[in-house]
């Protein structure tokens, strides 16, 4: 290319980086960090800055898209109500009280009766108190769980998943999946589009042959990195469920070298708790496949106690719980406000466990607020990172705390995917959502909120457990930090609302 026609080249990128960054700085004005944070692409990029921006950062049609999502989610959920299925019947008589502002009791804990109106009073957050939880801390258990219970579905298996893998647990599920569904078992399957990228249209076959049904949410036309269904959701027979941090894949076994061994936190729950599991499988599932569904009385059945000889796991009874969804498709954040009405009610003890730690100032505020109110707030982060940038975003934020008196640390023992938030030994956020932006922003996310000491105490357990296998980030391990590190760490908080 002549030196002419390429300066002239360069000239126009710089004009139109020019005027990208006008138009991030008029468009983003309800916004400032994310705006910032583009602004930082496009002018440190020189001239290619803004093709970044329009692959990842314009997303106006996108949200129509989901605010349209947003008011058929309602309809859905209305419509539902208005069903004479006799397992709704406590959502139907809470959402009356709800409207009466009249609140929902919890035996021990009053002053918890503003987070259970947060989670439900615009949102679909239920409550319900006979619920039977067990707990995982890794993988094989939760999946060896999982995989009884699909073979032992009679009625419907329903999954959605971020990630499943075409590798040996993958194709284990989608066997067992395909063995359902050939025996007239109701099997529905919907992946993320991006998270499931791996997994090709031969992976899925044997489940498609079998009569099951699979969906891709949001496939990726080019490059998508925003919106991604994170949700981990599995509905069997409408009384067992889970939710949790772990997709589906042998890394989430810890069969995987550079992973080692996989430590999260997931829930099998049995109980009303599942209808709201169900409920946003529906939503997510109607989204994609864009057709009408005829609801049955066989996806909400009417709660029947377990028999003791029915229980197969160690088993925590009448749990009290919510199950509570954001991302795009919600007008509230609602898990974000759940983490700082948890965090601003402690009285005791916060302690946290996060992949990804690159929060928003209010929660960033929050925890640096009850820290210096006497508070014992601890942090643990993966040692062993998957994604530097959040990495070096998260070690930017720890000095902060540090200083307000907040115990970090780094999990060495492996990778540690566990996202959880437990308050006073009483309350327990656990599920998908991490401690950063993307999640509390971006990504579709589903937790459940459970107010029960003895789910609470099984998780302290592991997490105090998980600390035997951890390095404390101190004042000394923080101040003898690199010169390059601390670099990387102030270019990666300023890219955080990104990463």
């Amino acid at each position: 290319m002549p030196a002419y026609v390429l300066s002239t080249l360069l000239q126009i990128l710089s004009v139109i980086n020019f005027f990208f960054a006008i138009f991030i700085i008029f468009r983003g004005r309800r916004n400032p960090t994310g705006t910032w944070a583009w602004l930082m692409v496009v002018i440190g990029i020189p001239y290619f800055g803004f093709i970044i921006y329009l692959l990842l950062g314009l997303d106006g049609r996108k949200y129509r898209t989901f605010s349209d999502k947003a008011k058929n989610d309602d309809k859905l959920f209305k419509r539902l109500l208005r069903e004479s299925f006799n397992g709704l019947s406590f959502m139907k008589e809470q959402k009356n009280k709800i409207t009466r502002k009249d609140i929902i009791e919890i035996e021990g804990a009053n002053t918890l009766n503003d987070l259970v109106y947060l989670n439900f009073s615009k949102g679909y957050g239920s409550f319900s108190s006979n619920n039977d939880i067990n707990v995982f801390h890794e993988g094989n258990t939760k999946f060896d769980s999982l995989l009884r219970d699909i073979k032992n579905a009679r009625s419907f298996v329903h999954l959605l998943y971020y990630i499943i893998n075409d590798d040996g647990l993958g194709n284990e599920i989608i066997r067992v999946l395909a063995e359902r569904a050939s025996c007239g078992v109701d099997v529905k399957l919907l992946v993320d589009g991006m998270g499931s990228h791996s997994a090709g249209k031969k992976f899925y076959k044997p489940l498609i042959e079998a009569g099951g049904e699979v969906a891709i949410f949001m496939p990726p036309r080019f490059i998508r990195l925003n919106y991604r269904n994170h949700r981990k959701i599995a509905v069997i027979d409408g009384l067992t469920g889970y939710v949790g941090g772990l997709n589906i894949g042998d890394e989430y076994l810890g069969k995987v070298k550079r992973f080692g061994f996989w430590r999260d936190s997931h829930i099998r729950i049995y109980g009303d708790a599942v209808k709201n599991l169900e409920v946003r499988f529906l939503m997510d599932w109607c989204f994609v496949v864009k057709r009408h569904m005829n609801f049955t009385e066989k996806y909400f059945p009417e709660y029947k106690p377990l028999q003791k000889s029915e229980f197969h796991l160690p088993t925590a009874e009448n749990c009290p719980m919510q199950i509570v969804s954001s991302g795009p498709d919600t007008k509230w954040r609602y898990i974000h406000y759940g983490y700082i009405k948890m965090i601003t009610e402690a009285d005791k003890s916060v302690y946290i466990q996060t992949p990804y730690f690159a929060p928003d100032d209010s929660v960033f505020e929050a925890l640096k607020i009850a820290a210096l109110s006497g508070i014992d707030v601890r942090i643990i982060i993966p040692g062993k990172p998957d994604h530097m940038f959040v990495y070096w975003a998260s070690l930017s934020y720890l000095g902060e705390l540090l200083e307000a008196g907040v115990k970090c640390y780094q999990y060495e023992d492996g990778f540690i995917h566990s996202k959880l938030v437990l308050v006073d030994g009483f309350m327990t956020a656990v599920g998908t959502a991490n401690m950063d932006m993307r999640s509390f922003k971006l990504n579709f996310e589903i937790n459940a909120f459970v107010y029960d000491s003895t789910i609470t105490k099984a998780f302290e357990e592991r997490f105090f457990e998980d600390l035997k296998s951890c390095v404390e980030i101190d004042d000394k391990w923080y101040s003898n930090r690199s010169t390059v590190t601390k670099i990387k760490e102030s270019v990666s908080r300023l890219l955080s609302p990104l990463l």
